[in-house]
């Protein structure tokens, strides 16, 4: 994934109308019909949650390289998984991969506090300083196979990536009757997929294909042969 850097560095009034386009023409015409969603994303400046580089492409409809092989997801992405994740104000959120910050900027506005796990130091950084003045995020490193079970259990579990293997460490960080949402690869095919943790057990529905950056890590388990 190669994205060259635009060379104009677009001034607030440029970016706003970007930012308003983006919410026009890449989330209500697919599904991201979430009120509270469309607000947080027509709000909160995506510019500053990616290198200095970067910020004249942060509206455009890809995935957004960062640091490390990373990326940040598609704004589409981002905006289906809190879609489908059925936030409710007093929800307590785990999300995987903090990346920048930018998707913990957006459920900062939406429900009462998130816990963001990130590995790279870099996009660590990034995320801390975008996120100083937000009280109800908590920054934590630490592998993003491993969450942060020490404040555990979460209403909600945002995998903000594709995994082939959702580990059973992150599930059980999940109270019974809680919601998960990740991006899945099964048999090479990248889909969105959903589920909810019930005394029974727990189980994940896709509900799109689409491009979703892949998250590292999360390889799945070779099967044993007898």
């Amino acid at each position: 994934m190669n994205i060259t850097a635009d060379t104009h560095q677009p001034d607030a009034a440029e970016l706003s109308v970007m930012r308003q386009a983006m919410v026009a023409s890449q989330l209500r015409t697919n599904a991201v019909n979430d009120q509270r969603v469309l607000v947080a994303m027509n709000t909160v400046p995506r510019e500053e949650f990616v290198p200095a580089e970067s910020r004249a492409l942060a509206y455009r409809d890809t995935a957004l390289p960062v640091a490390g092989g990373r990326a940040i997801n598609l704004p589409m992405v981002i905006g289906r998984l809190l879609t489908e994740a059925y936030l409710e104000k007093n929800d307590r959120v785990l999300l995987i991969a903090a990346a920048g910050g930018y998707t913990a900027a957006l459920l900062a506005q939406i429900v009462a506090e998130v816990v963001a796990v990130e590995e790279d130091a870099t996009l660590l950084g990034l995320a801390r300083q975008a996120l100083a003045a937000t009280p109800n995020v908590t920054l934590v490193e630490a592998p993003l196979r491993e969450g942060h079970a020490a404040a555990a259990p979460y209403d909600v579990l945002i995998v903000d990536g594709a995994v082939e293997h959702l580990p059973e460490t992150l599930i059980d960080q999940v109270k019974v009757g809680g919601r998960v949402v990740t991006g899945l690869i099964e048999n090479g095919v990248v889909r969105l997929a959903s589920g909810r943790k019930t005394e029974g057990g727990f189980g994940l529905a896709p509900f799109l294909d689409c491009d979703c950056v892949t998250l590292p890590g999360f390889a799945r388990p070779q099967g044993f042969r007898f």
